[in-house]
């Protein structure tokens, strides 16, 4: 039953484009329960215009682990803050989605004062830096957990753990095997390429400009061929146009993943999950990540205990893709194993095949609503 007062306050943290976006459908998703909750937080504009007060805009700020040095300043006061906020104010529940190097910093801080704090989207700790795990014993009272394996790895050490669906897949029709691409009259000299530069401006910034130069190696050996770039939103659009280079021409659309995906042949996507919708879209891809080549060397290589770094490939539990991560400057491997696959028909049909039947457990689950239930139930 709702308290007294039947209101609630629910602080919400994110700080990248994914996260912001996750949010943003949970906060309307609430608003349309029973209850009536202000929503408080750090986030994006998504977020805001789903109706959370923004104490600072993080989304922004987005960077990966190579160029979030230049971060640490904003987001040491930004934890600050936060914790100030957390001990003074009434606070019924705080969510933090993704990005677990700052949120575990906003969890400590709801722990420290005593509010119960639920992790959307589980921390990779079966990837790399396991030994975390009692951190997040510490400050998480429920994980709500985006991958199928996970809920199983993350409940035998101790987290009160949920599996409720990819919310990237939420709006995605099951079963998928109408998207599944037909590629008995494919001639690779047509291909329709989608490019997936990612969100973030460091993505955009590292891979953006190789991508072009390989759709323009592309072009030059299939004069047919077309491309399609998906950015996140306008000001991401505007970004990628300012950087465009001389030669490559393309499509540009907004946010449209998987209706893109759809309508491709063949994606060159940047390593995210992104990459899930493509494979719900049946399309074949391969996937880049960039990094520092002196901190994969020195640190990332020795720290990784999976076999396999993309989504797609760990869900397969072997190469389905190929994946560049790190990728460290030249475009020929790539292109290479794109061509590869362009010319080999029979591989391109398997590989579509095989990205339907791993991503089919992930789709239509209503993320979203099973996280939603799960506040309520923390509220109560």
């Amino acid at each position: 039953m709702p308290k007294a007062d039947n209101t609630y306050r629910i602080f919400i943290s994110a700080a990248e484009p994914s996260a912001d976006a996750h949010c943003a459908a949970l906060i309307t998703t609430l608003k349309q329960s029973a209850y009536k909750i202000d929503f408080v937080g750090v986030g994006g504009a998504k977020m805001a215009a789903a109706g959370c007060q923004l104490l600072e805009t993080t989304v922004a700020r987005a960077a990966m682990i190579y160029n979030a040095f230049g971060q640490v300043s904003f987001f040491y006061k930004l934890i600050k803050r936060v914790t100030r906020f957390l001990q003074s104010n009434k606070v019924d529940l705080v969510i933090v989605c993704d990005s677990p190097a700052f949120n575990f910093h906003i969890a400590k801080a709801a722990k420290k004062a005593n509010i119960k704090t639920i992790f959307y989207v589980a921390p990779q700790l079966w990837s790399w830096a396991g030994w975390r795990i009692h951190k997040l014993r510490k400050c998480c009272d429920k994980l709500c957990c985006i991958l199928p394996f996970e809920q199983n790895w993350f409940s035998q050490r101790g987290i009160d753990t949920t599996f409720v669906g990819n919310p990237m897949l939420d709006e995605i029709v099951s079963p998928l095997s109408s998207y599944r691409k037909n590629f008995a009259d494919f001639n690779p000299k047509n291909a329709h390429f989608a490019i997936l530069p990612g969100s973030r401006a460091a993505e955009l910034a590292t891979l953006w400009a190789p991508m072009q130069q390989i759709a323009l190696s592309l072009k030059q050996k299939y004069p047919n061929a077309t491309f399609t770039t998906v950015a996140v939103d306008s000001e991401r659009q505007k970004a990628l146009k300012a950087d465009q280079i001389p030669g490559f021409k393309c499509k540009y659309v907004i946010g449209s993943v998987s209706e893109t995906a759809r309508a491709a042949d063949f994606a060159i996507v940047a390593s995210g999950s992104a990459t899930l919708q493509v494979a719900a879209a049946g399309c074949p891809m391969v996937i880049m990540y960039q990094s520092s080549k002196i901190l994969w060397h020195l640190l990332g290589r020795w720290l990784l205990t999976t076999k396999y770094l993309s989504l797609v490939n760990i869900l397969a539990n072997k190469e389905l893709v190929p994946e560049f991560m790190p990728y460290f400057g030249s475009i020929e491997p790539v292109l290479k194993s794109i061509e590869i696959l362009l010319e080999d028909k029979n591989k391109l049909a398997q590989t579509s095949d095989a990205l339907i039947r791993i991503t089919e457990p992930l789709a239509g689950q209503k993320a979203c609503q099973k996280v939603a239930e799960t506040v309520i139930k923390m509220l109560q």
